[in-house]
């Protein structure tokens, strides 16, 4: 998803994080990448990639004479990418690389995108000079972090579990409190015409018992909670979790800030 200090993932997280995070991001990748306003032929960047959501979204968009490429500092979840990506357009090319130092030319793209990376940058000044240099003039940059944490009551009640549990919160909360960075380095770094937005969807997770531990050994702060000496951790942290939410319902309001801008 992001880079090293940030958001790392290692072991099998990645093929968990490709499973249990890809239907609590769909709607927010769908929105992400209309808002890039992509056309057939575009040379497109999923920056902080992950598993690669929102290339495999773009290169539906970029059509067959397009040109997609994800980068992303870690090789579990490069190589989830690669395994996932559809073969009805051309490869989408998957680079490890940070995103402060980015392997390609100036002015390659039409349009960078970033689903919910931006946050866990540890320098995310130099990220986004970065997304600048390789964004052609004209091009557009479009990214998605989460919006205030009281916003998403799932993460509430992550946030909560984790606590009671003794885990550290502060990464975590850091994770919901990028919006006005983005939006500040996005404008120094030179890019204009910058427009935030709210973005809510109520997404219907698959049922709780089984989603929200296997979700949270998909997050870093879940993954040192399984790879702790207590075999049965993560499964009470999970339990309250789903104890702290609403019975008879899957179904949970999510929101993002959405960040456009032009190059």
């Amino acid at each position: 998803m992001a880079d090293a200090t940030g958001f790392h993932l290692k072991g099998s997280a990645p093929e968990r994080y490709e499973h249990y995070v890809a239907p609590l991001m769909a709607p927010f990748v769908t929105a992400l990448v209309d808002a890039a306003d992509l056309f057939p032929g575009a040379t497109v960047l999923d920056l902080a990639c992950g598993t690669g959501f929102a290339a495999r979204a773009a290169a539906a968009q970029a059509g067959p004479t397009g040109r997609v490429a994800g980068a992303d500092l870690n090789d579990g979840m490069l190589k989830i990418a690669t395994a996932c990506h559809p073969r009805l357009y051309p490869d989408i090319e998957f680079t490890p690389a940070p995103a402060d130092d980015l392997p390609y030319p100036d002015a390659a793209f039409d349009a960078v995108l970033c689903q919910q990376g931006a946050q866990f940058f540890p320098d995310l000044e130099a990220a986004l000079r970065e997304t600048a240099r390789v964004t052609r003039p004209g091009g557009r940059f479009a990214a998605t972090v989460w919006s205030h944490l009281d916003d998403s009551p799932y993460f509430v009640a992550q946030r909560d579990a984790l606590a009671e549990h003794g885990e550290t919160v502060v990464p975590f909360e850091a994770a919901f409190q990028a919006a006005d960075r983005l939006t500040a380095a996005a404008a120094r770094a030179g890019f204009h015409d910058i427009i935030r937005s709210r973005l809510t969807f109520t997404v219907t997770l698959p049922p709780l018992e089984e989603y929200v531990p296997g979700h949270l050994s998909a997050t870093p702060w879940g993954q040192a909670i399984a790879d702790s000496d207590d075999d049965e951790a993560l499964l009470r942290t999970a339990r309250s979790i789903v104890d702290r939410l609403p019975e008879a319902t899957t179904s949970f309001p999510f929101t993002a800030t959405l960040v456009t801008a032009v190059r």
